[in-house]
């Protein structure tokens, strides 16, 4: 991840993140998506039938969208919710980044 993809331009959310009630439930699914990922790891050191792993690939590669798509959804309920009801320049930039977060998962 680059310098200016990880740092935060923007504040903060207030309180804990979006998805701190469903922390477990995330971590449990990429838990499971990490599980995948060992399988496609076995599977092609065992020569297993390409098509085979790539059926793999695509429901790990849908899993993993899902898993963005829910932590967007957060997002936009919690921080930019927030933001907006605060009102200001905060909030226009809070959409901004929340649209440039979506235009990346869409170019994925």
């Amino acid at each position: 991840m680059s310098d200016e993809a990880s740092s935060h331009a923007l504040p903060d959310c207030h309180g804990p993140y979006g998805y701190s009630s469903d922390k477990a439930r995330y971590l449990t699914r990429l838990n499971r998506i990490a599980g995948q990922v060992g399988g496609v790891h076995r599977m092609i050191d065992e020569d297993q039938y390409c098509i085979d792993i790539l059926t793999q690939i695509s429901a790990i590669t849908s899993a993993l969208e899902n898993v963005g798509l829910a932590l967007l959804e957060d997002h936009l309920h919690h921080c930019v919710a927030d933001a907006v009801a605060d009102g200001g320049e905060l909030a226009d930039d809070k959409i901004t980044e929340a649209m440039a977060a979506v235009k990346r998962m869409v170019k994925s």
